[in-house]
């Protein structure tokens, strides 16, 4: 492990604030990082993050002190990057997908705060988005999002059971495009079939569902299912499953939810159908 560097002015001189940059990298292929997720990691001192996580990224922290931890020590992972950052150093939390989104941005804002920190005094922190997992495996799939959609975890450690089921109940007869993360674990095999049998209440057993493991990386795999049939398939805690609303179809091995252009629009001629009032330019009057 790097020895912090000795602060200018010598042993005795108070360090000047470091930086935290809660970093977002995507699904995990390198080719999916944003520019300023590359950026800074380039420029991080120490990068901190969960064991998978640092796999994931490691072709990129060469001359860089890396500490990995734990999957539950996400508050030990923040409550250090804290200590680094006050000690002077740049520190890069990384969570896969976006840090905002099930990552690692939340957990560290709620450490900030019990620490009595304030933007512009002290420590910097920028949240560095990525592409979630939720965007990644629907672009493996086609286009299942195009319509409104909703994402629900169904780890139940850190949320109670009662409250996600009240979700997934909103959220099925509201007919969103479901994104389920967390589905199954060893220990949780029951929460995907509560799921199964909440969605098939409000939604026919036909709809489409996807089930997308390890998108873009090494071992992705990728089935396409019904709501009625997705249990038949193998479902981890590393699959996002996708189900579809009532719109919801598929082709050639495509999964697509319709935005409602063909309701409005005939698109072989482009004509405006009966009844329908056709939109309006977004560059109309934008000439001089």
């Amino acid at each position: 492990m790097t020895i912090p560097p000795t602060p200018p002015g010598g042993a005795d001189a108070v360090p000047s604030p470091g930086r935290i940059l809660l970093v977002g990298f995507g699904p995990g292929h390198l080719d999916h990082l944003t520019g300023r997720a590359h950026q800074a990691i380039a420029e991080a001192q120490v990068v901190i993050g969960y064991s998978t996580y640092i796999d994931l990224v490691a072709p990129l922290l060469a001359g860089k002190e890396v500490i990995e931890k734990g999957m539950t020590e996400e508050l030990d992972r923040c409550e250090l990057a804290l200590e680094r950052a006050r000690s002077g150093q740049v520190v890069a939390l990384v969570s896969s997908g976006d840090a905002g989104v099930y990552g690692m941005a939340g957990p560290t804002f709620e450490v900030l705060r019990e620490a009595g920190w304030k933007p512009g005094c002290g420590v910097e922190v920028e949240v560095i988005p990525g592409v979630t997992a939720l965007s990644a495996c629907a672009a493996r799939v086609g286009a299942p999002l195009t319509h409104d959609f909703c994402a629900i975890s169904l780890s139940d450690l850190l949320t109670p059971w009662e409250v996600i089921e009240r979700r997934l109940e909103a959220a099925a007869s509201a007919d969103f495009v479901v994104a389920l993360y967390n589905p199954k674990s060893g220990r949780r095999t029951r929460q995907i079939v509560r799921a199964q049998e909440i969605l098939l209440g409000h939604r026919q057993p036909d709809t489409p569902v996807a089930l997308v493991k390890s998108a873009y990386r090494e071992r992705e795999d990728i089935v396409l299912t019904t709501l009625a049939e997705m249990l038949e398939h193998p479902i981890g805690m590393l699959t996002t499953v996708l189900v579809g609303n009532s719109a919801t179809f598929t082709f050639e091995g495509l999964m697509v939810t319709p935005r409602g252009y063909t309701n409005k629009y005939d698109l072989g001629s482009g004509t405006v159908r009966a009844g329908e009032t056709p939109g309006r330019s977004l560059s109309s009057g934008l000439g001089a």
